[in-house]
Formats: structure tokens, sequence, C-alpha cells
């Protein structure tokens, strides 16, 4: 064994809880946080393609992958302006805003929760 390893062996990990959180219909991703990330972006930037370089993303995969969660759901996310002097060329719909608000809700309600069953369960064992 190397140094390193042989160490790690005599100690415990430090165990960290995760949890991932998603959306389905009919048995199909729908949304989750990737999604949640890029509609956010959307709203804070008035348009895809500044959404997209906010998250270091194309353009082409923000605008798939939203377009790709409208059919799943089965409803418009985002509604799009085509040309125009206006720099806010797109922006949420209100069931997306409503989705984005619930789904970080229940995102952080399964993380606090986790939380506290990990630490009732495993802190000081």
């Amino acid at each position: 064994m190397t140094g390193s390893r042989s160490m790690r062996a005599n100690r415990p990990a430090a165990l960290q809880p995760r949890v991932k959180v998603w959306l389905e219909a009919d048995g199909r991703y729908a949304f989750g946080f990737g999604i949640c990330e890029m509609l956010e972006a959307v709203g804070r930037c008035g348009a895809i393609k500044q959404a997209a370089g906010e998250l270091g993303k194309s353009y082409r995969y923000v605008w798939g992958r939203i377009k790709e969660a409208e059919e799943t759901l089965g409803r418009q996310l985002v509604e799009t302006q085509i040309g125009g002097k206006d720099a806010q060329r797109s922006r949420l719909t209100p069931a997306a805003e409503r989705l984005v608000t619930e789904f970080s809700a229940l995102r952080q309600a399964m993380k606090d929760l986790l939380r506290r069953e990990f630490a009732r369960r495993f802190v000081g064992r």
C-alpha cells in the first residue's frame, strides 16, 4: 500500500449525504436542476444566447434542452421575440416561473430533510 492509502485505511472516511431530485412525466425525465438553472439564466438575461454564455453552454444545447422539456411537459416554457432592438428577446412563461419556483423549493426542502436525517442517523455514531 502507498502511504496515503494506508492513512485513509486507518481513518474512517467522512460521509456526506447527497440527493438528486428530478421530475418525470409518463416515466420520462421532464425537469431537473440543469433545466431549472437554464430557465433561471434566461429569466435573468432575457435572451437564450446570453443565458447559454453565462452557463458556459452552447446556444444550441440550451435551446435543445428547453425544447425537450417543453415537449415532455406539454407546455411552453420560454416565449421568444424575433428581431427588434430590445435586448430582452426571451422571457419565461408564467408556467415556467411557477415550475422554477416550486422545483427550487422542493429541491431545498429535500436537501434540508436529508441534512436533518443524516445528522440524526450518522453524526456522532
